[in-house]
């Protein structure tokens, strides 16, 4: 069983200004920064859901995974969601994923490791930050099709984790689970 990395970038970024994925981030873009924090967290396999400005970060983005650009990004994260697993329901030998959110890049390689190492086909995992639940996330694969039904808007998986149970693995003394709303959030 292999598990999965995904990152949901699709975000146009209206409180930021401008698509998330495109932001400069440590000598690079967010979504760069978040699918490194997979590939180096040791994801077997990656994509990155893209939709505003996709033709843009491709271009800006030089080391990107997989990618699949969410034509109905508009409508919110949980069509992103929605399209990164089903892109990824067809690779068989998954059977789990990790989800990032390319608006929090303090979520760390060490939290991905702590959050993947739990990972099985019908492992529900999130990161824990003292008593919250955060990021990463990591979905069973027996879960997809449980969680894509109940993404709607902005909401991605969070009814679905809120219906069943989760193991929440401490991950707050490595990471940070701040998401970048607005520009003054990257100097915080």
């Amino acid at each position: 069983m292999r598990t999965a990395g995904l990152v949901l970038a699709a975000g146009a970024g209206r409180r930021f200004g401008m698509a998330k994925a495109l932001v400069p981030y440590r000598n690079r873009l967010l979504v760069e920064n978040a699918a490194e924090t997979l590939r180096n967290a040791g994801a077997e396999r990656s994509l990155v859901v893209l939709g505003a400005r996709a033709e843009e970060v491709l271009a800006a983005a030089e080391e990107l995974p997989e990618t699949v650009v969410n034509p109905d990004w508009a409508s919110g994260m949980g069509s992103s969601l929605r399209a990164g697993l089903t892109f990824l329901s067809a690779d068989e030998s998954l059977g789990a994923v990790v989800v990032l959110l390319v608006d929090m890049p303090g979520v760390t390689t060490e939290a991905v490791r702590r959050v993947a190492a739990h990972a099985a086909p019908d492992a529900l995992v999130m990161g824990g930050y003292q008593g919250r639940r955060g990021h990463p996330v990591l979905l069973g694969r027996e879960h997809w099709a449980g969680a894509a039904a109940s993404a709607t808007g902005d909401r991605g998986a969070r009814d679905y984790l809120r219906a069943h149970e989760v193991l929440v693995i401490e991950v707050g003394d490595v990471a940070d689970d701040t998401d970048l709303d607005r520009p003054e959030d990257l100097d915080a």
